[in-house]
């Protein structure tokens, strides 16, 4: 398995989609012989962690009351309120039942586990290179994507169907008051929007822990074999930040991708975080032994998709998050 510098590898776009952007052709090929199950557990942190390349379709010429430019730059007319919703985004669909407009979800991916009023709205699949069938037989009036290459010509197909389409990023806190404020327009519930996208900045302000310079160092191991973690750029190292927590790869731009077991033991993690439900099978390889983190067993679990996701259980997970790191660090 290759790395550069002993450090992430980022090279490949072809698994831009799952948020594993930056894999090279040998590690896709690791990552795709996996078994489903397996890749489930690794998109528990990245599922919509990496924005797509921005689409160059035209604006749609729909009649609407409403013009909205998505996040890849399309005009998309839209018929607001719109009263069919499918929401192929856990993100987006969350943050509907948030501002008071769950009930006109119709379609919602297999991802999309909260509220658990949410569960109840009819699974049409995946939510990268969805299924167009499984879409129009939900009728929508409005379809709201994941801002990815693979859903450009999805969003394109149902606008020539005249079923108004956006392209949006979830990758960060900063797009959760953004996106509340959308979807409050789009649904008629601009209310129940502002409100939540003001407690959000509230809670966020209150849960931000101060930026130390003996903040712990943390490896977010998101993968075991091969170990990936993710950069900078990742929702899940914003949490450990404001966490009082520092991410170990937060000097690398990539979003995710591999890294040696040399490169950590030379950083020397304080924890390493993970969100496996079951015992950690790398902490008894003998090759992870170089690491003082795993030797003394400095792990911290989570679990729990607030942890996978920008919304308005954020504060609460980097609260649990803070609470943890003071706990074992005393």
């Amino acid at each position: 398995m290759s790395t550069l510098g002993g450090g992430l590898v980022a090279r490949s776009t072809a698994l831009q989609a799952l948020g594993l952007a930056h894999l090279s052709c040998r590690e896709m090929g690791d990552f795709i012989s996996i078994t489903p199950s397996q890749r489930a557990r690794i998109l528990w942190a990245l599922p919509w962690a990496v924005a797509g390349a921005a689409s160059c379709g035209p604006a749609t010429t729909l009649s609407g009351s409403l013009r909205v430019v998505d996040d890849a730059g399309d005009t998309v007319a839209v018929a607001a309120p719109a009263r069919r919703i499918a929401s192929l985004i856990p993100a987006t669909t969350e943050m509907l039942f948030a501002i008071g407009a769950g009930g006109a979800v119709v379609g919602r991916t297999a991802w999309c586990d909260y509220p658990a009023a949410a569960k109840a709205v009819p699974n049409l699949g995946d939510g990268i290179g969805p299924s167009l069938e499984a879409i129009l037989s939900a009728r929508p009036d409005l379809v709201l994507l994941y801002h990815s290459t693979r859903n450009a010509e999805t969003a394109t197909r149902l606008r020539e169907a005249g079923i108004p389409a956006l392209l949006l990023n979830t990758d960060a806190l900063a797009d959760v008051g953004r996106l509340a404020r959308l979807l409050g327009r789009v649904s008629g519930r601009q209310g129940g929007a502002d409100s939540v996208a003001a407690a959000f900045d509230s809670a966020l302000a209150a849960a931000t822990m101060p930026a130390g310079a003996n903040a712990p160092k943390v490896l977010l191991l998101v993968w075991e074999q091969p170990p990936m973690t993710v950069g900078r750029g990742s929702f899940l190292s914003e949490l450990v930040e404001r966490a009082g927590g520092r991410n170990l790869f937060d000097d690398v731009v990539a979003s995710a991708g591999t890294v040696s077991i040399e490169a950590v033991a030379t950083r020397d993690p304080d924890f390493i975080l993970t969100a496996s439900d079951g015992p950690a099978a790398f902490v008894s390889r003998p090759e992870w032994q170089v690491v003082r983190a795993v030797r003394e067993r400095r792990l911290l679990r989570v679990s729990g998709s607030e942890f996978s996701r920008p919304g308005p259980r954020a504060p609460a997970a980097i609260r649990e998050l803070a609470s943890r790191l003071r706990e074992v660090t005393r």
